[in-house]
């Protein structure tokens, strides 16, 4: 079967809002950039693709314009084959100590590859969760988990953060204002769940001392008492203080996501296996194991049981992969998440869709960003769950309009990259980032 050949790729940069969420690498900016891909085909189509955005993303995506630009649909797999060759010359990536730290590559074949699968999607009349994997869709809805986070005071900035002038219920509200208390947090969590219905919860650590994130975690447990709770603190502890830290709350945990990481002459990796034994919790990562060579020395350790696999470090078909050996081997796949907006939020749900066996409730930023939007209908959640859609494709529609607003807005800013440090030296003095000390332990 002839499908449409595509005409044009079109690579727009973008902004939105954020509130200042606290995490090991400081503080949020007022702001997050994305980075959205645009695919059009002879037949009239559009394909969206949305990962994160740095100036060398925008020239590795420029780069690929050749290989893209008249291929025909047909070929999409061989065209991804193309791109991940010639990005390839630049040699292998090595990811930094801070999360958000990038992999150029692998996000530049990422907004192709998307883009590619809702432009065929629509070409075969298919959902991209029926095209990927082994065996296509493995449920209609997924669950996602409220993920919350400690925030500080904007108002001791003079940074634009935005600010709840009309909420429409309480968490519209506190995603604006301080919460470094128990009690605070507690306040989000219950706002969340009446807002989206959460069923879980997680909470990003490295912030506060230990013991005070793990009261956080108990004054959760205290009004969701059946809810699957975790805390993550980015491998800020040393193995003793993480067992420290959690060996007390361990009933009311699930699992501990990346509680230690690499320390002295012991890899991530070691002192993970090493918490694992000692504790009896399970763990999960987005740090210890990010590419298929650090997941198979994990597995073979035994340092991790959920390695969350976000589709824009792994790929669409690479998380789903991570998905499938997890399945066969009996692990539990999952998805780590960043700033994003509702394209990252559909092809989240497609991918988390398509891994087979008992899956954990999927990271997502949505709930920050949520009444911001670049597709005319984002997906919603509801009761904890967003359905898959049935629809060809990624299941959005493009809104040049509010793509516009949020390109205009990425022009008007000095922002090219994420940098969590400026937030925080208004709040300490000179502050830095320090991969073993929380943010707020100065």
């Amino acid at each position: 079967m002839s499908l449409p050949t595509i005409t044009r790729m079109t690579i727009v940069p973008v902004a939105g809002h954020d509130s200042f969420l606290l995490n090991l690498s400081g503080g949020h900016a007022p702001w997050f950039v994305r980075c959205v891909l645009i695919l059009e085909d002879n037949a009239g189509n559009k394909g969206v693709g949305e990962i994160p955005s740095s100036e060398g993303i925008l020239k590795g995506l420029e780069k690929c314009r050749s290989l893209v630009e008249g291929t025909n649909l047909n070929a999409w797999r061989s065209t991804l084959n193309s791109a991940k060759k010639l990005l390839a010359q630049g040699g292998p990536e090595e990811r930094g100590r801070q999360t958000f730290d990038l992999r150029v590559a692998v996000h530049v074949l990422t907004a192709i590859e998307s883009a590619l699968l809702d432009l065929y999607g629509q070409a075969v009349e298919t959902p991209v969760a029926d095209l990927l994997g082994r065996l296509g869709r493995q449920r209609d809805e997924v669950e996602a988990l409220g993920y919350l986070f400690l925030l500080g005071d904007p108002k001791k900035t003079d940074l634009p953060y935005p600010t709840a002038e009309n909420p429409r219920d309480d968490w519209e509200r506190l995603r604006c204002q301080e919460a470094l208390t128990p009690a605070a947090v507690a306040e989000l969590a219950r706002a969340a769940h009446e807002r989206y219905g959460f069923r879980d919860f997680k909470l990003k650590g490295g912030v506060l001392a230990g013991e005070q994130e793990a009261d956080c975690i108990r004054a959760m447990h205290e009004i969701f008492p059946d809810a699957r709770l975790t805390l993550d603190p980015n491998g800020a502890w040393s193995l003793e203080e993480a067992i420290r830290v959690l060996e007390p709350i361990r009933d009311i945990l699930s699992y501990a996501e990346d509680p230690c990481g690499q320390e002295g002459s012991w890899s991530g990796r070691e002192t993970m296996a090493e918490f694992k034994r000692r504790t009896g919790l399970r763990t999960a990562t987005n740090m210890i194991a990010t590419d298929f060579k650090q997941l198979q020395y994990a597995a073979i350790m035994n340092s991790v049981d959920i390695p969350l696999a976000d589709c824009h470090f792994w790929t669409m078909q690479g998380a789903v992969m991570v998905g499938e050996l997890c399945d066969e081997w009996g692990m539990t796949w999952g998805s780590h998440s960043n700033n994003h907006f509702d394209i990252s939020l559909a092809m989240m749900t497609h991918v988390a869709a398509a891994c087979p066996g008992e899956i954990t409730a999927i990271d997502t930023h949505w709930i920050w960003q949520d009444g911001q939007r670049l597709t005319e209908a984002p997906f919603e959640i509801h009761d904890g769950k967003l359905t898959v859609p049935k629809t060809p494709g990624l299941g959005v529609t493009l809104d040049q309009g509010k793509l516009d607003e949020a390109h205009a807005l990425y022009r008007s800013l000095d922002v090219r990259a994420r940098n969590d440090a400026t937030a925080m030296q208004y709040l300490i003095d000179g502050w830095a980032f320090d991969p073993k000390r929380p943010a707020l332990v100065r």
